[in-house]
């Protein structure tokens, strides 16, 4: 079955992202999501399907707040990181059913004054396998798991940590001229390079921002989202992928490759376009190695190439494939990647501002999450 323009994207909305709101996750998620109906011209009574992110809040709690009088649909995506884009793929999918016609995606957070975002890790359904592994070796927080997988790359490809500094550099410096961004310091390779170290290899700069704020989307049926009050954002092709066994990172065969690896092709097969016709991307950035490890296995360069794609300036605004343009994980805010589907949007209908890419038709967002899981959507401006 394919979801190729079933739906698309009729609203998107957010929070300011600070490191302490004052409030709680359903309050981030409540404005959100209202941000997001009314950019769309709908009212809550209209949403029919909300699958929320996986935590303390349910879809009852928008059937509460807003008064939703005939909930058909709600299901979550627990895949981590990779969550809101994998949720995109069961909107469209409830969608394709004639079930819905309205799906709420919302997700808020309080990643830096509610909660660590080294407790993600004992959330984690591999939890078991990283205690069996990494737990006894003291390796317990994200970064300290995600380590071996970027040291395994500097070894067998020679990628250096200068190289990984160009991903933050480039991308705080999109997050500069966004606007709604928490990291507005400019930041240079020789800064990255004399930030604290993490996990070996990986750096300070190298690890996405513990914040607060929420962030969220409205995905309609295309018969109803032609007659919305914005420019729809159909999405073309999309799909999700997992790892190769086993859940330890440390024990695979191939520690370089993702469930991104399997997701892309699926996701280009749908949309009928190939990596050479995405003319801007949102990747998930947990941590910059992740998003040099994505832009391999998508096929934007060859594995083990990331480390000279990223360095030749390609991804930065005016390159060959701008990534990140309103900061990402690294220095915009960490909302699970919901604010990387919102910018894509945005950066498709020709909203996206000072870091609007030029001529932007087709663009292409991430998720990675966990232990690697990987999903992703390819989307066009209607």
């Amino acid at each position: 079955m394919s979801l190729r323009e079933v739906g698309a994207v009729t609203g998107v909305g957010e929070t300011a992202y600070s490191r302490d709101s004052g409030r709680s996750v359903l309050a981030l998620q409540l404005e959100a999501s209202l941000n997001a109906i009314r950019d769309a011209g709908l009212d809550p009574k209209d949403i029919d399907g909300i699958i929320p992110y996986a935590g303390a809040v349910v879809a009852e709690d928008f059937v509460t707040n807003f008064g939703i009088p005939d909930l058909r649909f709600s299901a979550t995506t627990p895949l981590g990181g990779a969550s809101c884009v994998a949720g995109i793929q069961a909107a469209l999918a409830a969608i394709k059913a004639g079930i819905c016609r309205h799906v709420l995606l919302p997700i808020g957070r309080n990643g830096s004054s509610g909660g660590r975002i080294g407790m993600r890790v004992q959330q984690m359904p591999q939890f078991r396998v990283v205690g069996e592994f990494e737990m006894p070796l003291g390796a317990i927080a994200p970064a300290q798991l995600y380590a071996p997988m970027a040291r395994r790359h500097m070894e067998l490809y020679g990628t250096t940590s200068r190289q990984l500094g160009e991903i933050a550099v480039s991308t705080r410096g999109n997050a500069i001229l966004h606007g709604n961004a928490m990291m507005t310091r400019p930041m240079t390779i020789d800064d990255h390079q004399a930030s604290r170290m993490i996990s070996d290899p990986l750096r300070l700069l190298d690890c996405s921002l513990e914040s607060d704020g929420g962030a969220a989307i409205v995905v309609s049926g295309a018969e109803y989202a032609r007659d919305l009050r914005k420019r729809p954002v159909y999405v073309t092709g999309i799909a999700e992928g997992h790892p190769d066994s086993p859940s330890a990172i440390t024990q695979r065969p191939d520690m370089t490759r993702l469930g991104l690896a399997k997701a892309a092709p699926k996701a280009f097969a749908m949309a009928g376009v190939t990596p050479a016709d995405i003319d801007v991307a949102e990747i998930y950035d947990c941590f910059t190695y992740i998003v040099l490890c994505q832009l391999e296995d998508i096929g934007f360069c060859k594995k083990g190439e990331g480390g000279p794609f990223v360095e030749s300036g390609a991804i930065r605004l005016g390159g060959k494939l701008p990534i990140n343009t309103h900061g990402g994980l690294l220095s915009q805010a960490h909302v699970v990647g919901m604010n990387h589907v919102v910018e894509l949007v945005r950066q498709l209908r020709g909203e996206a501002g000072p870091v609007q890419v030029t001529d932007a038709e087709i663009g292409l967002v991430t998720g990675y999450g966990d232990m690697g899981d990987g999903s992703v959507a390819i989307m066009r401006g209607g």
